[in-house]
């Protein structure tokens, strides 16, 4: 397939810059903001009907004009049915220091830790044309936290020596303290990072340190909704991936077979495995939540469909056509045009209906992004 195939016209007030959420006026005139992450709208798309639902429905069937939230997922799945989650955390990988002798602001993002002993870390820095090998960069007017560039790695990678002598675990804790959420840039060129956002950029079952980005569909779950799937006799799946900004990189190439993704680390356990390969030699249906669970689950899934116990990278981009392993069903959120996720959610709900589905997302003021309001693709 083209590029061009996959874009489409996005307004700007469509793009979600804070999670779902309610304003409350305080006695002193103050407001207060609640958020709720399982009430952003759900649309599900039918892939063999090829119909889209948007709206509840009465006693007797018929649509209301209530639109369907992401609580409403529970009447989508029944018992022994299995959902596999990634269980990656965010680590707070935006910081702001400033260059020796000059005092020009610099934004650093962490990207991973190279090297414990040495504090060395892969990072980019912005804007890259004021930073060389060599410069020092400040973190804190009042603190130790000072870093050393010493090499290149792409226009925008540095690697940075961080020089603070003291234990590791102290030394992550100084250094995350001064960071913020790793928003995406489409957030923070509107507004700044808050502390809120460290709590709202991370899933509430997240456990294994080492995402820049939030796996963003799964951000819906809130705790008594897992509960109520729970009850349901829904089964979870964990594995791990640690979602990188590759999903972010953009496109520059019009035939889709060129472009090349960024790698990701990712883990699948054999107790993951044998959950989800239950549900699926049961007949029970099995729902990736999130395009880089899908992602994971098809790099690690042998040709019988199953999945496979796996420790490593993976640089898988999917695209139409693709013939999916393991699931059935899958969690996404909507994104901005040409980029990748909306491209693997083409690929498993088929291209028509998925652009359809987009373009109904559009004209009824559905919100886009990592914040944005759900999709849930079903095979029925």
């Amino acid at each position: 397939m083209k590029l061009s195939q996959f874009k489409f016209k996005l307004p700007e007030e469509q793009v979600a810059l804070e999670p779902p959420h309610r304003v409350f006026k305080n006695e002193d005139g103050t407001e207060e903001k609640v958020y709720r992450r399982d009430e952003c709208r759900l649309m599900v798309v039918h892939r063999k009907s090829q119909t889209v639902d948007m709206f509840e429905k009465d006693a007797d069937g018929k649509e209301t004009e209530n639109y369907l939230t992401f609580r409403n997922i529970i009447d989508y799945f029944d018992e022994g049915d299995t959902f596999v989650f990634n269980d990656t955390k965010v680590f707070p990988a935006r910081l702001y220091g400033t260059k020796e002798k000059t005092d020009a602001q610099i934004e650093v993002f962490l990207l991973r830790e190279l090297n414990e002993e040495l504090r060395l870390w892969d990072v980019l820095v912005e804007p890259a044309r004021k930073i060389r090998i060599g410069n020092k960069l400040f973190f804190n007017e009042q603190g130790p936290m000072v870093a050393e560039v010493i090499d290149n790695t792409t226009s925008r990678g540095r690697t940075l020596r961080f020089l603070y002598d003291c234990p590791h675990d102290e030394f992550k804790r100084e250094l995350y303290a001064l960071g913020s959420a790793p928003l995406p840039r489409y957030i923070v060129d509107k507004r700044p990072a808050t502390a809120d956002d460290m709590e709202n950029f991370q899933t509430i079952y997240a456990k294994h340190e080492g995402a820049v980005t939030a796996p963003a569909s799964g951000l819906h779950f809130s705790r008594e909704l897992m509960k109520r799937l729970e009850i349901r006799g829904v089964n979870f799946s964990f594995i791990t991936v640690h979602c990188g900004l590759g999903c972010f990189d953009p496109i520059e190439v019009e035939d889709l077979t060129k472009h090349k993704m960024s790698s990701e680390q990712m883990i699948v356990s054999q107790e993951a495995c044998d959950i989800a390969n239950k549900a699926k030699e049961d007949g029970h249906h099995v729902c990736a939540v999130g395009i880089s669970t899908l992602r994971a689950t098809e790099t690690a899934a042998g040709a019988d469909g199953l999945l496979k116990e796996f420790s490593g990278w993976t640089n898988k981009f999917i695209f139409p056509p693709y013939d999916f392993g393991l699931a059935d069903s899958m969690i996404t959120n909507f994104y901005h045009p040409e980029s990748t996720m909306v491209m693997a959610t083409a690929a498993f709900g088929g291209y028509d209906l998925v652009m359809k589905a987009y373009d109904m997302a559009v004209e009824n003021g559905y919100k886009f992004g990592c914040y944005g309001d759900a999709m849930l693709i079903v095979d029925d």
